[in-house]
């Protein structure tokens, strides 16, 4: 028996935007197809000395990455990146006036990569590569392309945020430079809201224009490597032509139940209240390579090709940020939906560093399906 609708879903959880008829000479799955086309493109360069750098954004599983590029690529030095950053104390004092004391705000963060960093540990650590007279080196982490500017071969390791607070959630990651993988998941999303992913993605930015390949680790024990050249035609495809990022949904205190059925989701789940239809800095987008799902943060795709996306008029008041979102908020058979308040603009702007506020209109439904 249906409560809500009379009709079967249809809605599709997992969109793709097809980019090529095959995965063959463009994606690799698995760490050993992976490390297998790594170790070509380091045979290519006619070097003595071949740098490899893996940039990560925060939240990737390092322990995964680090134990298959380290087990099964050959290499004669490899530095994380993380040893020359600043002590979690200094990095915490540095960011405090961002990350702040409050439970839920926090302040836009005008730093830069160089924030988390300790410039006499990157001398030593350049002064190791330095020593290296033949042989390959491997450079990881948040940063590494910061520690390491100039690579032979460049994989970025990206995350798709509703993934990062899925690890939060779980207690398996920390934010950057600190171990604080046990602190509450509402205060590490605060600060890699306000400061982290700010970070990051200010640093992702000066990098895409130079990668060599994208490494989506966001479902572990199944590692994805793309060319850079065949992510940048899926991206320019999406900015072309209609498409959808992947949703995601979340129980909250007035959930409700009609989204399981509209959207046939898990029945044993107490409740849905939020399905995240369109909200690109949170969603990821699946990129198709024949039958392989290559899954990246859409906001990539806003950092690409703001212009084509949003077009001019859109792009000169808010520049590469996406500012409309699509949610639905579901309080059919759940509770009374939360106040919304949102602060003006120059508020906003003052208090939160912020450039825009929020408008809301809603569209409301009311089931007319039978109750047999």
């Amino acid at each position: 028996m249906k409560k809500y609708s009379n009709y079967k879903s249809n809605y599709d959880k997992y969109p793709v935007v097809q980019v090529s008829e095959t995965s063959e000479n463009v994606c690799w799955q698995g760490w050993p197809e992976i490390v297998s086309q790594l170790n070509k493109s380091l045979e290519n360069v006619h070097k003595p000395v071949k740098v490899l750098v893996v940039e990560c954004y925060q939240g990737v599983y390092d322990e995964e990455v680090k134990s298959a590029l380290k087990g099964q690529l050959p290499h004669t030095l490899w530095l994380d990146a993380s040893s020359a950053m600043k002590t979690s104390e200094e990095i915490n004092s540095f960011l405090k006036s961002d990350i702040t004391d409050d439970e839920i705000f926090g302040y836009m963060t005008r730093y830069h990569m160089d924030c988390y960093f300790d410039e006499k540990k990157i001398a030593e650590l350049r002064e190791k590569v330095a020593g290296i007279s033949a042989g390959v080196v491997i450079v990881y982490g948040v940063g590494a392309a910061y520690v390491m500017p100039e690579s032979d071969v460049l994989v970025y390791a990206d995350m798709a945020r509703w993934e990062i607070q899925m690890r939060f959630r779980r207690n398996e990651i920390s934010n950057v430079g600190v171990d604080n993988r046990m602190e509450r998941a509402s205060l590490q999303y605060k600060r890699g809201f306000f400061v982290d992913w700010r970070i990051c993605d200010r640093f992702k930015k000066t990098l895409m224009s130079k990668w060599d390949y994208v490494l989506d680790t966001n479902v572990m024990g199944d590692p994805k490597m793309a060319t850079a050249a065949i992510v940048d035609a899926g991206l320019k495809k999406a900015s072309k032509s209609p498409f959808r990022v992947v949703p995601f949904f979340d129980p909250g205190p007035w959930g409700g139940q009609w989204m399981k059925e509209i959207c046939d989701l898990d029945r044993e789940t107490p409740n849905f209240a939020w399905c995240f239809d369109c909200v690109p800095e949170e969603n990821s987008l699946y990129l198709g390579f024949g039958e392989v799902r290559f899954e990246i943060p859409s906001i990539d795709l806003v950092f690409s090709y703001p212009r084509e996306l949003l077009g001019n008029p859109v792009y000169g008041r808010f520049g590469d940020e996406f500012p409309i979102r699509f949610d639905f908020l579901d309080t059919m058979g759940g509770g009374n939906l939360s106040l919304q308040v949102h602060p003006v603009t120059q508020y906003i702007r003052d208090t939160f560093g912020i450039y825009y506020t929020q408008d809301e209109s809603c569209l409301l439904y009311t089931s007319d399906a039978a109750d047999d």
